[in-house]
């Protein structure tokens, strides 16, 4: 019976993790493919001024996450977490055919850029609610006691996208000159990610609801729900800057790597791919262990303690690598840069399913991760670029990890103040 219990979680982890996976290696290939983005839909002569551009559309679907998760996320809230996670899905793969299959500006001009934004729009808004809405899945699926672990599935499945997208990077830049990459090959992830729809939808419909929504006779309406927003509006915003630490150090890690490691460090473009793919790995094995540290420990602790961590070494990491730039820098700085973000992570987002109200648990957490990734997080390689091309610095990115860092421990010492309080005072006592 308890092999069958364990072969029925294991299963169901995979099939909503699937559709996850598959929403952030679209999502993630625009990130990975900037360069290349760049000179085909904005093309300009200087690198910066390309890329800036290439980053602010890659941002802009990030403003769409807020409207998806209030619209997505209170009809997940309403309807049901299976019904939902089938429709974020269905919008994620138009968004990904669109950029797929777009000409280049060399082509069709300005509608080339427009149509871009139109397909990032529309991932955006998708995914504004995937990460919720997988999030509050897996925490109303998990065994008692083990909820962090479950949860935090929910983040690692994103680390095999970061893996998956990194190894074709790498294979393509082995099988094409660099010509034919820089024309047409760049796309070739896209039209992989297009082909692997079909085969998502089907895992998706297996999906059975929750228990626990099922559990409630009555779910809100749409008015009741963003009533429910207003009243819980200062709970939302602390959500929102706990996950600022977490949104932000993920982009800096992942999608800006590849462009940082070749337009900063000079490294190759297969040395800043296999960069990528360890800190996918690294991050995908600290995930499930930290939080289940925290399903022993409590939330609170790990994010307290690791978000300090990162505003002290952020910055001296980064100066060390750019000191000198090598391979072995590189991967040692990420791997530590790695360690901080998923420990941090491991404990958050499932704080963030706990602390939010149950009747809008989906569109209060999709909210408030929606509105730290719009502001704060997807805007990460843009400020990055920004903050190196005007400091000349190129250890820059650090400040904006340290600012990510101290909004999350702020945050946690916010929403954990009683548990903060009684731990003081208990070490204190017995002292």
């Amino acid at each position: 019976m308890q092999h069958t219990r364990q072969q029925s979680s294991l299963s169901m982890v995979l099939r909503v993790t699937s559709g996850n996976f598959l929403e952030m290696f679209d999502f993630f290939l625009y990130g990975f493919y900037a360069t290349y983005i760049a000179k085909t839909f904005f093309p300009s002569g200087n690198l910066y001024a390309s890329l800036i551009l290439a980053f602010a559309t890659f941002g802009a679907g990030f403003l769409a996450r807020p409207v998806g998760a209030i619209i997505l996320g209170s009809y997940i809230d309403r309807i049901g977490r299976r019904k939902g996670l089938i429709l974020t899905l269905a919008i994620m793969a138009c968004g990904t055919a669109l950029i797929a299959f777009v000409p280049g500006y060399a082509t069709i001009g300005l509608l080339a850029p427009v149509l871009v934004l139109i397909g990032r729009l529309l991932q955006g808004f998708s995914a504004g609610v995937e990460l919720g809405g997988v999030s509050v899945y897996l925490a109303e699926m998990a065994t008692p006691g083990r909820k962090g672990f479950f949860v935090s599935w929910q983040s690692a499945s994103q680390q095999v996208a970061i893996m998956f997208a990194a190894v074709l990077g790498y294979g393509l830049h082995k099988l094409l000159p660099a010509q034919q990459i820089d024309q047409w090959g760049w796309r070739i992830p896209f039209f992989i990610g297009c082909l692997i729809i079909p085969f998502l939808f089907m895992i998706r419909r297996s999906l059975q609801e929750t228990e626990a929504f099922l559990a409630h006779k009555q779910h809100p309406s749409f008015a009741q729900i963003l009533r429910s927003i207003a009243d819980n509006w200062r709970l939302i915003a602390a959500g929102m800057l706990l996950v600022v630490m977490t949104t932000v150090s993920f982009y800096l890690i992942t999608v800006y790597t590849p462009t940082f490691g070749k337009s900063v460090l000079k490294l190759t473009e297969n040395e800043s791919l296999l960069v990528t793919f360890f800190v996918g790995l690294s991050n995908f094995i600290w995930l499930p262990i930290m939080a289940s540290l925290s399903d022993r420990i409590g939330r609170w602790p790990l994010m307290l303690g690791f978000s300090a961590l990162t505003m002290l070494s952020a910055y001296p990491a980064l100066s060390w690598l750019v000191a000198s730039p090598s391979f072995a820098r590189m991967l040692t700085v990420e791997l530590w840069l790695s360690f901080l973000y998923a420990s941090y992570n491991g404990a958050t987002v499932v704080a963030l399913t706990e602390i939010m109200p149950a009747h809008v648990r989906t569109v209060g957490f999709s909210l408030a991760y929606s509105l730290a990734t719009a502001i704060f997080g997807g805007f990460t390689p843009l400020i990055s670029t920004a903050l190196i091309d005007a400091s000349g610095d190129k250890a820059a990115p650090a400040y904006w990890m340290m600012l990510a860092a101290a909004c999350g421990l702020l945050a946690t010492l916010a929403l954990y103040r009683q548990e903060v309080r009684h731990c003081w005072r208990s070490r204190t006592q017995a002292a």
